[in-house]
């Protein structure tokens, strides 16, 4: 067969990461100096000399089609001395559910002009190439594999992850159309993978991977080739692909993600699998070019991650999806990338976009081009090291889009800053501007314009729309706040408090002389094993209050969790002294924060001591805790005493009172507002309990309570009679008290009536555990769309809506 060039420009040689991309497609296969031989077969040319040396099963040719039969499930391994198909002629493989590995022995590579299709799955290793032809057509039930590297009979036959190596030279070519109904398709090559055709897995993925040993993992959900050994190989996509997810694979060498007009690489999702795309060249380029897509399976958007030691974008290069991350060593975001960049967000994308500093560069990210958008699209500037804005360069979003811009973005201490040479005008949008940088670091902010109508959404806890934060990236840096207690942190990493500390015992952030009153923002992060201990028997004034002493009326905590903490102390402490793990005393507002662990005092009756908070006189909203609280002092599984607002949050840990303790499973005393929320935990008290507060003299509205309400009897004349499904004593005048729309379930809490002293709640709002099931039993309740509650399938109780989503 004759192959004639056409008169197209030239791709580089796959081993020359910083050449300029140019790319030729030959009518055969000719790229650049490596060209793909596909010999003259005849027309009636099929596999030949083939025998099964592992498992078994028949093969029987007749005219012009070859049919190869294998029982039942099991997997077969066949030599071939040749397998080629003509234009014209068919190969069926009638192999069930199960998979067939076919190795070419011979020395011409594999020519497939005509039809291949199989019930199951169909490996084809051939190291000297293997070549789908414009007219050839490949269908299969399960996967279709294509490697120029071997695998051994043994692993294949036994499944599972399998490793492909060796040092052919041979490429891997796919012109003609390539589809899987069931499973997948891998085109594997230690030189060049190329898909000029369309290749279709609707049900799986789609992966082309080039190196000297490369892995598959055969996993239901996510990628499954790995290249372990890299050999300067490329992976060219110029044709239609089309998966639930797709993987272009070249550890060392070049990826040319060719989409062209229109979005020919095309990931779409299944109900198992994200429609996602991979373009992985760690230590070589990958280029863009045309429209990447990206979509889920209900239609939103998918991801795109391309990670390369450089990267190129052609004119008209997009990415289309939900999440776009773009990542290479040191990144400088030149025109041709501010372009890309700019038409991916404009089309709803949200850019991740990074320096990682491997290889050995700087780690710095530099824009030095506009960039402009309009939407609700966001921007993630992130760098190993440094952050800059060149000057004359404008980011700007005019529509709800937050940019953010983060130095350090490894969280190492390195002194990373963020600096602003141009300008950041925000003037136009909703949206919010962030910039982390290390308390060792420097921010420059040069010229930010806001928004002046700018407001902050509900329950974001963000007081302004351009903030600077100082990054928290050890133990160390977070008692370091106590030296401005005005200042905006952020947790750059978890933190694991119990591995390392600084020198002493850890020191409360603010006290209610000098509070906190800036801003900390956790980022979704955790503080995992704080360890707070006060092992002194006399009275103290300065007792062990939590992660915070006290937050001020002004101070924000928000988006953080403390996971396995141990506070504690055996001393005495004076009446009303608040003790909690994330904070003592809160004037201020929490907002998405959670706690685990423990809190325990031996402070005689009077102390506050909640999971979470000591004592609440500010907002404390969607947050909740599944801490052990015990054992004096007035307890509370939330909060020990409230007297400001808790609003749709939640307690699942048990609550312990002592001789000395009166507890609620949400909070000890309710003096403010407690709406939107519920209590699970146990509460166990001496003379009384309830399972949502000890004692109510506030409002509580619209909550239940699901946890065991139960106490212990005390020697004679103490009678423990006050304890109920919500309080341990309801105060009766002087307060909205508990209203008609709160529940509990008589039957998890024992108790058949609302208080145990006081006004009472009628009988029928105690209900069995099956009508907490049903959404239909809690009146006035939005169990909507958009709304407050939500009753999971299954459950016994309904849950907050924002827990199902944060």
């Amino acid at each position: 067969m004759s192959l004639s060039p056409s008169p197209r420009p030239s791709l580089p040689a796959p081993h020359d990461p910083h050449s300029r991309p140019r790319i030729t497609l030959w009518s055969g296969v000719a790229l650049a100096g490596f060209a793909v031989a596909q010999p003259g077969f005849a027309g009636g040319a099929l596999p030949q000399g083939g025998h099964y040396v592992a498992g078994s099963g028949g093969i029987a040719s007749q005219g012009n089609s070859l049919v190869v039969t294998q029982p039942g499930s099991t997997r077969g391994v066949i030599d071939w001395h040749s397998f080629s198909i003509g234009n014209g002629n068919t190969v069926t493989f009638n192999n069930g559910s199960g998979a067939t590995l076919n190795r070419v022995s011979g020395c011409a590579p594999s020519t497939i002009l005509g039809t291949l299709t199989a019930t199951g799955d169909v490996y084809l290793i051939n190291p000297q190439g293997i070549v789908i032809g414009r007219s050839g057509v490949v269908s299969t039930g399960g996967r279709f594999l294509a490697s120029t590297l071997d695998v051994p009979d043994t692993a294949f036959i036994n499944g599972g992850t399998l490793t492909f190596a060796g040092t052919s030279t041979g490429d891997v070519v796919n012109l003609g159309r390539i589809s899987s109904s069931g499973g997948d398709v891998f085109l594997i090559s230690r030189n060049v993978v190329l898909n000029r055709g369309s290749v279709d897995a609707p049900n799986g993925t789609a992966e082309y991977a080039v190196g000297q040993q490369v892995v598959l993992a055969d996993w239901a959900s996510g990628r499954q080739i790995l290249v372990q050994t890299g050999s300067k190989g490329s992976v060219i996509d110029s044709g239609a692909t089309q998966a639930a997810q797709i993987a272009l694979a070249a550890a060392d060498g070049n990826i040319y993600a060719l989409a062209g007009n229109g979005s020919r690489i095309r990931a779409t999702g299944t109900a198992t699998r994200d429609g996602h795309i991979w373009l992985v060249a760690d230590e070589g380029r990958v280029t863009q070019q045309g429209t990447v897509t990206a979509t889920n399976r209900d239609g939103s958007g998918g991801t795109v991650d391309t990670l390369a030691a450089s990267l190129s974008f052609a004119h008209d290069a997009a990415v289309k999806a939900g999440l776009w991350n773009v990542s290479t060593p040191a990144f400088t975001i030149d025109r041709a990338a501010s372009r890309a960049l700019m038409r991916s967000l404009n089309a709803g994308t949200s850019v991740d976009a990074s320096a990682t500093g491997t290889n050995g560069a700087s780690g710095d990210l530099t824009v030095a081009s506009n960039l402009s958008w309009n939407g609700s699209a966001s921007l993630v500037l992130a760098a190993a090291h440094n952050v800059a804005i060149a000057a004359g360069a404008t980011v700007r979003n005019t529509g709800s889009g937050n940019l953010s811009l983060r130095a350090d973005a490894a969280g190492i201490d390195n002194n990373g800053s963020v600096t602003n040479q141009g300008s950041i005008d925000w003037s136009g949008s909703t949206g919010i501007v962030s910039a982390f940088y290390d308390m060792n670091g420097s921010y420059s902010p040069g010229t930010i314009v806001a928004n002046s109508a700018w407001t902050a959404a509900p329950y974001s806890g963000l007081v302004t729309q351009v903030t600077a934060y100082k990054l928290v990236n050890s133990v160390t840096d977070l008692q370091n706040v106590a030296l401005d207690l005005s200042g905006a942190y952020a947790l750059g990493r978890d933190l694991d408090a119990g591995a390392a500390s600084p020198s002493g015992p850890f020191a409360s952030l603010g006290n209610a002389d000098t509070p906190f009153s800036g801003q900390f923002d956790g980022m979704g992060h955790v503080i995992d094993r704080f360890t707070q201990f006060d092992q002194s028997t006399q009275t103290s004034t300065t007792p062990a209050y939590g992660l915070f002493g006290v937050i001020g009326p002004s101070g924000v905590v928000r988006n953080v969790g403390m996971t396995n903490a141990t506070v504690g102390t055996n001393s005495y402490y004076p009446q009303g002294l608040p003790l909690g793990i994330l904070a003592g005393q809160n004037q201020g507002l929490i907002t998405y924060a959670y706690t685990s662990g423990g809190r325990f005092s031996a402070s005689f009756e009077g102390a506050y001591l909640g999971g979470l908070v000591g004592r609440n006189d500010g907002l404390i909203e969607r947050s909740s805790s599944s801490a052990s609280v015990g054992s004096a002092g007035l307890l509370g599984g939330l909060v020990g005493a409230n007297f400001g607002t808790i609003a749709q949050s939640y307690s699942t840990g048990p609550v312990s009172a002592g001789n000395h303790g009166d507890a609620g499973a949400l909070v000890g005393h309710n003096g403010g507002t407690i709406s939107q929320s519920y209590a699970t935990g146990v509460s166990y008290g001496g003379l009384s309990t309830g399972g949502i507060a000890f004692t109510n003299a506030g409002t509580i509205e619209q909550s239940f309570a699901a946890g065991l309400v139960q106490g212990y009897c005390c020697s004679p004349p103490d009678t423990p009679t006050s304890f109920g499904g919500i309080a341990g004593y309801n105060a009766p005048e002087g307060n909205a008290g508990i209203a008609s729309n709160v529940y509990w379930d008589k039957d998890t809490t024992t108790r058949s009536v609302s208080a145990g002293t006081g006004p009472q709640l009628p009988a029928s709002n105690g209900l069995t555990t099956a009508q907490m099931s049903d959404p239909a039993s809690f009146v006035g309740w939005d169990f909507g769309p958009g709304g407050v509650w939500t009753m999971p399938a299954g459950a016994t109780h309904p849950v907050l809506s924002w827990q199902q989503s944060h």
